[in-house]
């Protein structure tokens, strides 16, 4: 999701962009250019373009964060209590262990333990506005052998990595510079 819709920013994120646009407008007033103050800032162009007309309607209130663009529907005991019971794991909720916590998953729990409806994607903006991310699972085939893996990689991949060149012509066009 873009910065502009929300983006899932956590409070610490906010508040740093919203710093980053402060200096901005304080570079503003003292007639800066704009592309002096994107690169000092280290931000796009276009971004502080943005924040100039804002400034110039509004001043620095203008540049000022409007806060959280989605609000927290779970209070800070549910949020504590959904904690515990992800720790439990998902076996102890009815589903397999297998493909662990999903985003599915944890919205069913959600509308299960509190009859409060999230999206997926709300749901990874919450876990992620609470500094936990996306994990994935090594899974391994039981009938995997490493040793045979092994010699794969050491006499078979060499030979594949290695594109053997024909004489024939490739199948693609060449194409040319536009003149402009």
């Amino acid at each position: 999701m873009r910065y502009a819709q929300g983006g899932g920013l956590t409070p610490r994120e906010q508040r740093a962009r919203e710093r980053i646009r402060l200096q901005a407008g304080e570079r503003f007033a003292r007639g800066e250019k704009t592309a002096v103050v994107a690169a000092v800032l280290r931000v796009g162009v276009r971004q502080v373009e943005k924040w100039r007309r804002s400034w110039r309607e509004g001043g620095m209130d203008a540049l000022r964060s409007a806060g959280p663009m989605s609000v927290e529907r779970l209070s800070p005991a549910q949020w504590e209590r959904l904690v515990r019971e992800l720790a439990k794991g998902p076996l102890a909720h009815g589903w397999d262990e297998g493909r662990g916590w999903t985003l599915g998953r944890v919205k069913t729990m959600i509308g299960r333990l509190f009859r409060v409806g999230y999206t997926v994607q709300g749901v990874r903006l919450l876990l992620r506005r609470h500094g936990w991310s996306l994990q994935v699972p090594a899974h391994r085939a039981l009938e995997r052998d490493d040793g045979a893996v092994g010699v794969w990689h050491e006499e078979v991949w060499p030979w594949v990595k290695e594109s053997p060149r024909t004489w024939a012509p490739s199948s693609a066009s060449r194409t040319r510079r536009v003149r402009g």
